[in-house]
């Protein structure tokens, strides 16, 4: 069993509209981008059933969207945490009693709505052969480290410089029991990024698989116009492949 983890429990506080809106219910080209990244998921072959931990205020309305927009693999809608990894557990626990733990989950934003299908199968890939995947790309900009925030103390050689994306996939019962080790601290997920910094502070080995540069995450307003364009040209693509296939038929 394939499951995908989706979380959207923050507020958006850096990509705040007009309307206040949460980021990942705002519409781009008529859907509400969690919807976007939902339909990702629900027309993949490889995927059998979905999680979602959203906003504890928009559960209803997210309950709503499911409905309207047919997405029949999502089979339960949890309330999100705290931070990104609360809301993480407890998508993985709700997982948890009505799986296996051998089952795979794939953990992704609900805010990154542009992400291949190869990526996912890769994905699945991964965990089966090593036990995990991070999806990642390479870094194409020189990258600084800076603790002051104003003098850099380390810039490594860009090309072993890559940024970690989402999904980010593992063997259900052991990410549950990486979350579990560090419920054992006093603030579990201080400085937990997202599962492959969990795993690194634990000592567990991760694997890498290619990700899409298109795959980005939603976080500012300006964002918010790289999607739309991204869409749009997705869009324009899968037409143009429609057509010439007729074209070929023809």
């Amino acid at each position: 069993m394939n499951i995908a983890i989706i979380f959207a429990g923050g507020t958006g506080q850096r990509c705040k509209t007009d309307s206040d809106i949460p980021k990942q219910f705002i519409e781009i080209l008529g859907k509400p981008i969690i919807i976007h990244t939902l339909n990702i998921f629900q027309h993949h072959n490889e995927i059998d059933k979905i999680y979602i931990a959203i906003h504890p205020d928009y559960l209803e309305y997210m309950q709503e969207l499911v409905k309207k927009h047919n997405l029949t693999k999502v089979k339960g809608i949890v309330k999100g945490g705290a931070s990104g990894q609360e809301s993480i557990f407890n998508a993985l626990t709700l997982a948890l009693k009505e799986n296996s733990e051998q089952d795979i989950v794939l953990i992704h934003d609900g805010v990154r709505p542009i992400l291949d299908n190869e990526v996912i199968s890769k994905n699945i890939e991964s965990v089966k052969k090593y036990g995990n995947a991070i999806t990642c790309t390479n870094c194409h900009e020189t990258v600084l480290v800076s603790i002051n925030g104003l003098n850099p103390v380390h810039v490594p050689y860009r090309n072993n410089t890559y940024t970690a994306q989402a999904p980010q996939s593992f063997y259900l019962g052991e990410i549950i029991d990486a979350h579990l080790t560090l419920h054992k601290r006093q603030n579990p997920y201080e400085n937990m990024i997202d599962s492959c910094t969990i795993f690194d502070y634990l000592g567990l080995k991760t694997y890498m698989v290619p990700g899409n540069r298109g795959n980005i995450k939603i976080t500012t307003r300006e964002d918010l116009y790289i999607l739309k364009a991204l869409i749009e040209l997705r869009r324009e693509e899968k037409q143009d492949f429609i057509v010439g296939r007729i074209n070929e038929i023809k």
